[in-house]
């Protein structure tokens, strides 16, 4: 991990990990929490699970350094969402869902452009996706594959 970024203490290992990377626009950031804390589920009764890291130490920082970041600090984790500029420009919001996943890691090109990569997502998707990633009921993979068959490469949720 580099010296400039201090890892978030606390953090329930199990929470989606959301972290800021811009800083320009604190009413849209607002929002993007807003949509990030709506309940969801079929009958939208539960409550999101989420860790967010908003904290200017990751400000402006790319998708490429907060992976490195990510992975420096060697916790388990599978996805990381970024609220990027995108995010805070977009409208329906939506954020950047990161596979910690490597080349590396991967027997193949193939295996690693089906489970690695990213692809945005709406807030609420977030959560099902977390859910289902937490008990490995689906994988990146599955999420992306969703994300590439919506005409604006979204992973909307599968609930809705």
């Amino acid at each position: 991990m580099s010296d400039r970024i201090e890892w978030p203490s606390g953090r329930d290992k199990e929470a989606a990990l959301i972290i800021r990377t811009d800083y320009e626009d604190e009413q849209a950031w607002s929002a993007v929490k807003a949509d990030l804390m709506t309940t969801w589920g079929e009958d939208d009764d539960v409550e999101p699970y989420v860790h967010v890291v908003d904290d200017p130490q990751w400000a402006e920082m790319t998708p490429t350094q907060a992976l490195s970041e990510v992975s420096a600090h060697g916790e388990d984790l599978g996805v990381v969402y970024l609220a990027d500029r995108v995010s805070m420009q977009e409208t329906p919001v939506t954020l950047l869902a990161l596979s910690l996943l490597t080349r590396d890691q991967c027997e193949s090109d193939e295996e690693f452009e089906a489970y690695g990569g990213a692809f945005r997502v709406m807030p609420y998707g977030i959560h099902e996706m977390n859910a289902n990633l937490m008990i490995a009921n689906l994988d990146f993979g599955d999420f992306a594959d969703a994300a590439r068959n919506d005409p604006e490469g979204v992973f909307r949720g599968f609930a809705r």
